[in-house]
């Protein structure tokens, strides 16, 4: 049976970092894309970046460009979600997603494998 679990999570300033991880069993993330989406308390689930896993493209969300990377680990099938400079609005529920094929898609509804998550909260 496939999983995702997430790790990292945890409190921190403003201005910190954090390095979330997803390990996944029972599923190669080779089948195609693996992504990150948060959702914060009363928000729709907002897509954070992905990466397609066989040639390394790489997309993100407009709030986290230029802050957050998205990594692979090949031989581990782990991937990071590599946070910096983070905001009080980062502050959500995280979760590691997989999707089969290529294309890197925004919306979550394309996703078919889900972890439970793991909670990002960010201090003023």
């Amino acid at each position: 049976q496939a999983q995702l679990v997430e790790s990292g999570g945890g409190l921190v300033q403003a201005g910190g970092s954090l390095r979330l991880s997803c390990a996944a069993s029972g599923l190669s993330f080779s089948v195609g894309v693996m992504g990150w989406f948060r959702q914060a308390p009363g928000k729709e689930r907002e897509f954070v970046a992905g990466i397609n896993w066989g040639d390394g493209n790489t997309a993100y969300g407009a709030s986290v460009k230029g802050r957050f990377m998205i990594l692979k680990d090949d031989a581990k099938n782990v991937g990071y979600l590599q946070m910096n400079i983070l905001k009080p609005e980062d502050t959500a529920l995280y979760y590691c997603t997989v999707r089969r094929g290529g294309v890197i898609a925004t919306r979550a509804t394309l996703y078919s494998y889900w972890g439970q998550g793991t909670q990002v909260t960010v201090s003023s």
